[in-house]
């Protein structure tokens, strides 16, 4: 796969966990309002279920695009103290 495609089907991977994420996030909150069945008992976990179905398409959607290695340009990578974590103290403050 050319990498322009890569990025593209990455991209629309990306953006179909999100729709399900905020979906299933949404209807889980509309189903624990009162007095709104949205689905029967049986099915109540399903918009629960979507939000980790929407993770993993958004995961499998950043691997596909190459977005899932962390980049040197973040600030608090660039800034951030390594020498607690060299020498072995994990707490400098106490």
């Amino acid at each position: 796969m050319k990498r322009r495609n890569a990025v593209l089907l990455g991209n629309i991977l990306m953006g179909l966990g999100l729709v399900s994420m905020i979906g299933g996030v949404g209807l889980t909150i509309l189903g624990h309002l009162k007095d709104v069945v949205l689905l029967p008992g049986d099915l109540a976990h399903i918009p629960i279920m979507g939000i980790f179905v929407g993770a993993l398409v958004w995961l499998v959607g950043a691997r596909i695009g190459g977005r899932d290695r962390v980049a040197d340009r973040y600030w608090w990578i660039k800034h951030s103290d390594n020498g607690a974590r060299r020498s072995g103290y994990r707490h400098k403050h106490l």
